[in-house]
């Protein structure tokens, strides 16, 4: 299945997390919440490397790889921190799309970063997904 496919399921599985978070941390801290995701995610995450076969010796990795993962690892823990933090103080329907400006980010950071161009429709895309973003978390 192509990049497309997987794209709308995250999506999809995301929208869960944020409905499911919001419950999971009414009457629990949610740094506390936080770590109990992880334990689940991180056993999902060791069940499906031995379930596809996908292990590899840890050190074939490179050291440049094991910077960008271990960077990546913990710019998703505080992502996910600061995600539970926000759903603890405010509405899930107005914390995910704030949390969505992550796409806005991901297309500066590659264009500046990684070099990737992108074309004036889709920087009005990512201005639109600002915007929308903006308009959704307003309290009105």
């Amino acid at each position: 299945m192509s990049w497309p496919f997987w794209a709308l399921l995250s999506a999809g599985f995301a929208a869960l997390t944020a409905v499911f978070a919001k419950v999971g941390v009414e009457n629990v801290n949610s740094n506390l919440a936080t770590f109990i995701r992880t334990i689940v995610i991180l056993l999902a995450a060791g069940l499906l490397v031995v379930a596809t076969g996908s292990w590899h010796n840890p050190s074939s990795i490179s050291n440049r790889t094991w910077l960008f993962l271990i960077l990546s690892g913990l710019a998703t823990g505080a992502s996910w921190f600061c995600y539970f933090h926000a759903l603890k103080l405010g509405d899930a329907a107005r914390v995910a799309p704030i949390d969505k400006l992550s796409v806005v980010f991901v297309a500066a950071f590659a264009v500046l970063f990684l070099g990737e161009k992108l074309s004036l429709a889709n920087w009005a895309g990512v201005g639109l997904i600002a915007v929308g973003a903006v308009l959704v978390s307003l309290r009105t």
